[in-house]
């Protein structure tokens, strides 16, 4: 719930993970569980200061938070979301109808842990895909289920196991837990800065991506307003250090355009007008290549 704003009543939390019953508890000292926790980053860009809060909403079951940075309502509707830690998404949908989460995606970073990120805006990774420390999953939004009336602010949660609630963990950022009930915590979720809206600029949309496996990711973006693809190739890793990164864009019976080059962050934006017309796409970073098929048509 938006800091400051009036409790949402009646909003249940519930969501089913299986039949399976793992026992939470704080992970063992020095095990893997424990290490895998403290890799966890705030799931906002760098240095961006949030304050999360577990207290004020009353449809918490445990160690959930919100996060809210602005001094107003609707201050942080439509910023960036990015995955606290890397992993393979295995939700991706809008779920408010069933559980008020709304625009959720969930990730699974492997030996039990997951994460939530809910009431999105917008989802800008689908199922499946994998995803980066860093990258963005999404931005703030007060999706909810019909009836619920809440103001922008991310419900972010960590889960080991399935035995819900007990299986809601304490959140640890930079390897710190949180300190309950309520911190304004500084982001060290120091990835990419950029995020592909950024680069293609104002009107832009994520249509489509692709993992360049750990080492970064090519997104399609489309203009509505001009009918303009754009393409750009963000790097996960090296981020601040020239490396040859690749990003193009070939409009079906057009010559590919193409951004090719030593770059510290991204390469792009390559723009193209395809209203109407197929495009093939993709990029390269590090050692991974995308090239897309002959697609999005319309």
């Amino acid at each position: 719930m938006k800091l400051g704003a009036a409790m949402v009543a009646g909003l249940a939390l519930l969501l089913s993970l299986g039949t399976a019953s793992v026992a939470a508890a704080d992970p063992v000292p020095g095990s893997e569980a424990q290490l895998l926790a403290t890799n966890f980053q705030l799931p906002f860009p760098c240095n961006q200061t949030w304050t999360g809060n577990s207290s004020n909403s009353s449809a918490h079951q445990s160690w959930e938070i919100d996060f809210n940075r602005g001094s107003t309502a609707d201050a942080d509707l439509g910023d960036t979301v990015v995955a606290a830690a890397a992993g393979t998404v295995v939700i991706s949908a809008h779920q408010g109808s069933t559980n008020g989460y709304g625009n959720l995606v969930k990730i699974d970073h492997g030996g039990g842990w997951t994460t939530y990120y809910a009431h999105l805006n917008t989802r800008t990774v689908s199922q499946g895909q994998a995803v980066s420390q860093g990258q963005q999953i999404g931005t703030v939004g007060n999706t909810s289920k019909p009836g619920n009336n809440i103001s922008p602010h991310l419900h972010y949660e960590v889960r080991l196991g399935t035995d819900y609630p007990a299986n809601i963990q304490k959140a640890v950022f930079n390897g710190v837990t949180f300190g309950y009930p309520q911190q304004s915590v500084t982001s060290k979720n120091c990835g990419n800065p950029h995020t592909p809206t950024e680069v293609c600029g104002s009107g832009y949309d994520v249509i489509d991506s692709a993992t360049l496996g750990s080492d970064g990711a090519v997104y399609l973006l489309y203009n509505s307003s001009n009918g303009n693809n754009c393409v750009t190739t963000l790097k996960y890793r090296n981020v601040g250090t020239a490396t040859a990164t690749t990003a193009y864009l070939e409009v079906e019976g057009s010559t590919r355009k193409t951004d090719s080059g030593n770059f510290s962050y991204y390469a792009g934006p390559v723009i193209a007008s395809a209203a109407g017309k197929c495009v093939r796409w993709g990029g390269k970073a590090g050692s991974s290549t995308y090239d897309s098929p002959l697609e999005h048509c319309d």
